[in-house]
Order: C-alpha cells, then structure tokens, then sequence
C-alpha cells in the first residue's frame, strides 16, 4: 500500500508539475497578444488624431480661402429698401463682383454696389453717367449730353405711371438740383441713380460716387432660390 500511496503521490505530483509548465506556456503566449491589442489601440488612437489634424488643416484652408474671395472677388450683399424697384427688393441676396472694376471703368446701365461713408453702409444703384457725361433729369426723362436715353429697365413703370396720368419720378428731385448744382461727371467719379426715381437716396442728393467708394457690380441674384439668376446689365 505504501508502495501504491508513493507512486500515486508521484503520479500527482507530475501531474502538477504539467499543468504549471502549461500555464507558464499560456501566459508566455498572451504577452505578445496583449502587447499586440496595446498597439492596435495605440495604432487607432494615432490614426484618429492624424485625421483630426486633417480636418483643422482644411477648416483653415477654407476660412482662408473664404476671406480672400470676399476680400478681393466677391462678396454678398443684401438689398435693403425699395430704390431699386421694380427689379430689385428688399431682402435679395446678391453676389458682388469685386474684381471687375479693377480691369476696366464702369458703365452706363450698370448695376453697382458702394460705400456711402457719410452714412456708413452700402447702396446698390445704376451707372447713369461716366466721366465726362452731362447729366439732366427732369421728370421721367433722362439726357446724357444733351441727348434723350432710354432706359428699358425701367420702361414699364413709366408706362404705368403714365396711364394713370402721373410721373414714375413723381416724388424724387430732377437734376440739377441745389443740393447737387454739377452736372458734369468729374474724373475718378461716377452718377448714380436708383431704379424707383421717386424713392431714392442717390446721385441728385449725396452726389457724385468715388471710384474708390465702389465696391463692385452686382452679378447674380442667389436668394431666394425661386430669382436665382444673371443680373442684365442695360447699356445704352
């Protein structure tokens, strides 16, 4: 029986001894495993904040790109009362053309975007007169040196006008005026009148605009969506 006792005691002891040399074998095996999981997380964590950086370089990109657009190409601009109507109201959101009047001087029929500094804002009126040009408006008739100018952008309003027996300009001052006596467009300036004659701060009441008050041609209508289109530009 001792004999037996031993031997078992031996067989329990080898026993032991493999199960202890595969644990060790087990755990040998799981470090590389973990050490792999650790650089898995390691690897995403790393790709994550490449991409975050991506993204801020773009976000910047595009803030930057956005500002030189609107600081040297275009720029919006929203229209705010009835002096240009008909073809303008308030609320149309229009693209301005910045860079045009860098290449060449405006022209009659134009539409433009300037600087009032007086007031501090932006008006949106025509091109009337250029450099050079001898402006009169009396009633609904406008003489550019002295010769009589259709103007097809407003010629259904004086129509309608007309019909009912009134002036378009009916509430608006002629030109010359005694606020603004000249009516030779000097060198470097431009005259500006609104759409709607008789609803317009203009021309005939702040004078003449500096070319370095223009800020550019008005292009597109963007807003709404239902007008989405090329602004005409009437020449003479």
């Amino acid at each position: 029986m001792d004999s037996q006792q031993r031997n078992d005691g031996l067989d329990n002891g080898s026993d032991n001894d493999s199960k202890d040399t595969q644990n060790h074998a087990d755990n040998q095996q799981s470090i590389p495993n973990r050490a792999a999981v650790h650089a898995s997380g390691s690897g995403k964590q790393g790709g994550a904040y490449k991409e975050i950086i991506e993204w801020i370089k773009a976000l910047v990109i595009a803030v930057v790109l956005v500002f030189l657009i609107r600081q040297f190409l275009f720029s919006p601009f929203i229209v705010d009362g009835p002096s240009m109507q008909p073809n303008f109201e308030t609320g149309e959101r229009l693209i301005v053309n910045k860079i045009l009047y860098t290449i060449r001087e405006p022209k009659f029929g134009e539409v433009v975007v300037f600087d009032v500094p007086e007031q501090g804002r932006k008006f949106i009126k025509r091109v009337i007169g250029v450099p050079g040009d001898t402006i009169r408006l009396e009633g609904d008739d406008l003489y550019i040196n002295d010769k009589k100018i259709e103007e097809p952008y407003i010629k259904e309003a004086i129509a309608e006008a007309n019909a009912k027996g009134e002036l378009y300009n009916q509430n608006g001052p002629n030109f010359p005026n005694p606020e603004v006596p000249e009516t030779t467009v000097p060198e470097g300036t431009i005259f500006a009148l609104g759409d709607n004659r008789g609803d317009s701060t203009d021309s005939r009441v702040i004078g003449f605009v500096k070319d370095k008050e223009v800020v550019g041609r008005a292009d597109i209508i963007f807003w709404p969506l239902n007008k989405l289109e090329f602004i005409k530009h009437w020449t003479k």
